[in-house]
Formats: structure tokens, C-alpha cells, sequence
């Protein structure tokens, strides 16, 4: 809307008393101001408002020419937007206004002659070869995790560019027998890739593949009467279990990071609902679940929620990013909502098959419309992701 300070009642009366995310404009020459606001209507007359005595708040009513906003159902949906708003008007300092934390990851380095793990931030271009295990909560979670699950293999911890070379003491991990030590060819390569498409299969099985391995080495053990090396096996297994124990639902590898997030919508009786595809988010698309659309639904032809969810999703593209950056704020934005203590909405990410839970999609789209809490038996769990994986795998139990 055009704003006209003697018309000012008329801006003020049309914009919502509720969320939204705005854009302030000027002339040509002046750049805009972008902000949200959990109450438009009050935030538009604190800033626009003719100003009374000497105040040191802000007030743009000489200034601002054009007001534009979008309605928002969510702090999500808020975010979200307000994250594509600021990279849209300011492309060189958006980050710094953002203030976005990266989600740490765990990377496989596989473009290495000998792959190596290792904690980042940064995502690699298209042409690397490289795995992403994540997102954590902290570098430090990533960091315990890493360290923990990389004790039970013997694939390298150091960084540098290895030479092999036979005269090459080697390090403490070699001495230990923690280590394959290839830097001084204390293997060939052909083992240490072997070794490294085990802790593959691992971080990507969420340590299924591990537990499978030493419960089957133990029941054998125990068939052979050797009890000393079962119960040797078993203490393992307890070390794999309780390294597998801190991988929270969300974390998997970024480009199977599949899911359909449900927020509340701006709009009456509806939500929206957000599509995650490979970490990435798609532009929100609303689904009306109130009763006068039930009622136009059987009026016209007899759809289930199931059918109208999947037929809705069936509209929403993948997202374009141009750069690896993008993704990582993506992910940014998405590890920000999911691990806050208290949050509105709900994520239901892929099973195995790569299909979505759609009995629970339904029960969370009820759950979220009418604002309540999701159900503790409802929710997805990490383990029983990792054993889908871990059975899709071949992996089973004896």
C-alpha cells in the first residue's frame, strides 16, 4: 500500500494486528526497511506514527513512500521469509544482518586417497565427493559423537596428506592399535578402504550396521562356549549402542534429510505446510483442514486428508539454490527450529522406503490446526529410523 502521512488511519486500519514480515520504502536512493513483527497494526503506528515531543524511537514517517507485508502463521514461517526478504534486498550483507549459526556436520572426506573424518560448517560444491552426517545441536555434540563412534574403527584421525612411508614412525593411534596407520604402510590399501566403508555403512545406518556386526560375533561366541570373548563382544556392543544413543531424529545423511514440516498458517482454518528436501526448504504451501473445506471436498468429490496432502505436496518444486552457501543456511534455519526447547509446529521426516509417515502426517496436521502438543507415542524416534536403514541394508538380526 501506498503510504500518505494526512491518510495515515487508512494504512493503519488495513494492516493486521497479528504476525507478519514487512518491507518500509522510500525514494529510489534510500534502501528499505525490512523487519517482523509479532503485531503489524502496532509495530506500522509506532514507526509511522506522527511522533509526540522529543522521543529517540525511530520514526519513518517523512521517509516511507510504500509498505509491504506478508501475513505469518509461525516464528517459522516468519524466519523463513524474513530470511528470503533480506537475501532479496540487501544480497552483500544479509548474512551479517542474519546472524545465522551453521549446523555442524560431520564430514566423510572421501576425495582423500585415505578418507578421513572431520567437524565443519561448510558444505563443499557439487563436484565433491564428500558425505554430510548432521545437523547437531553444537559443534561439541558433533565433535562427542565423532570421537566416540571413531574408537570403534581403526580408519586415521590425523590430518595431514599422507606419503606412505615404511620408515615413518607413525603416531600415538598406531601405537595404540586405534589405527590401520597407512602412512607407513602398516596396511594395504585395499584394507584401509574396507575399513573406511564400514565407518561409511555405520554413520550412515546411524551405528545399526555396528550393532548388527558385534551382536552376530557374540551369539557366535556364546554358540562356541567361548563366553570370556561374548562378554568382551557385549561390552562392545554397549560402547556402539551408547554412541548411537546421542543421534537426535533429525540427524542423517544431508541428502536423504527428507521430511514435510506443519506449521500453524496465517490464514483461517488452514496450515502450512513446509516440504524439506536434502536439507533444503521448499516455499510453504497451505491446506485447508477446516470444516467448511471438508464439506466442499465431499461435496464434490470424496477425497481423504491423506490424498489431498500428497496431491498438495505434488505441487511444490524442489528448491533452486545456486550455491552450496544457500543449502548451509537452509540447514541453518532448520536446525534453529528444531532444537529449541519450546516450538510450534511439527517435522515428520522419510522412512527407509523414502516415503513419508502419511497415518502420522495426518494425525500432525489435526494436531497442529486445533494447537496442540504432539504425543510422545506419535513421534518418530532415531532408533527406529536406523533400524528401517539398517534393515533396507540387509542388515538383520539373527
Amino acid at each position: 500500500m501506498e503510504f500518505l502521512p494526512d491518510r495515515d488511519s487508512e494504512l493503519f486500519a488495513a494492516a493486521p494486528a497479528s504476525a507478519a514480515v514487512f518491507v518500509l520504502r522510500g525514494d529510489e536512493a534510500s534502501e528499505p526497511y525490512v523487519g517482523k513483527s509479532s503485531n503489524l497494526r502496532r509495530r506500522l503506528q509506532r514507526l509511522l506514527g506522527p511522533s509526540v515531543g522529543q522521543s529517540r524511537k525511530l520514526n519513518l514517517r517523512d521517509r516511507v513512500r510504500w509498505v509491504e507485508w506478508n501475513s505469518t502463521g509461525s516464528d517459522f514461517e516468519a524466519g523463513f521469509l524474513l530470511y528470503q526478504m533480506l537475501r532479496r534486498e540487501f544480497p552483500k550483507t544479509y548474512d551479517k544482518r542474519l546472524r545465522l549459526r551453521f549446523a555442524p556436520l560431520v564430514k566423510l572426506i572421501l576425495d582423500n586417497p585415505y578418507p578421513r573424518a572431520t567437524i565443519t560448517v561448510r558444505i563443499s560444491g557439487a563436484k565433491s565427493k564428500a558425505q554430510y552426517f548432521g545437523p547437531f545441536v553444537t559443534r561439541v555434540a558433533a565433535e562427542k559423537f565423532a570421537n566416540d563412534s571413531l574408537d570403534l574403527f581403526k580408519m586415521r584421525r590425523c590430518v595431514d596428506e599422507l606419503h606412505p612411508d615404511p620408515a615413518f614412525p607413525g603416531c600415538i593411534y598406531s601405537e595404540m592399535k586405534m589405527c590401520l596407520a597407512p602412512c607407513f604402510k602398516g596396511c594395504s590399501d585395499e584394507e584401509y578402504e574396507a575399513e573406511v566403508g564400514r565407518v561409511q555403512q555405520y554413520l550412515e545406518s546411524g551405528g545399526q550396521s555396528l550393532v548388527r556386526e558385534i551382536e552376530r560375533r557374540r551369539d557366535e561366541a556364546s554358540t562356541n562356549l567361548d563366553f570370556e570373548g561374548a562378554a568382551a563382544l557385549h561390552a562392545r556392543l554397549e560402547k556402539v549402542k551408547a554412541a548411537g544413543a546421542q543421534l537426535p531424529e533429525i540427524v542423517r545423511r544431508l541428502d536423504e534429510l527428507n521430511g514435510l514440516m506443519v506449521q500453524p498458517s496465517a490464514e483461517r482454518e488452514c496450515v502450512a505446510m513446509f516440504k524439506i528436501v536434502g536439507g533444503r526448504i521448499c516455499d510453504p504451501v497451505t491446506l485447508n483442514v477446516g470444516q467448511q473445506a471438508e464439506a466442499s471436498h465431499l461435496a464434490t468429490r470424496p477425497q481423504s486428508m491423506e490424498a489431498r496432502i500428497t496431491h498438495a505436496l505434488a505441487t511444490v518444486g524442489p528448491p533452486q539454490l545456486r550455491s552450496a552457501l544457500e543449502r548451509m543456511e537452509h540447514l541453518a534455519l532448520l536446525k534453529r527450529w528444531y532444537y529449541r526447547t519450546a516450538k510450534a509446529g511439527e517435522i515428520f521426516l522419510t522412512e527407509s522406503s523414502g516415503e513419508l509417515p502419511m497415518r502420522r502426517v495426518v494425525r500432525g496436521v489435526s494436531r497442529v490446526f486445533r494447537g496442540e502438543k504432539p504425543s510422545g507415542d506419535l513421534s518418530e524416534t532415531a532408533g527406529d529410523y536406523w533400524k528401517f536403514r539398517a534393515r533396507e541394508a540387509g542388515i538383520t538380526e539373527n
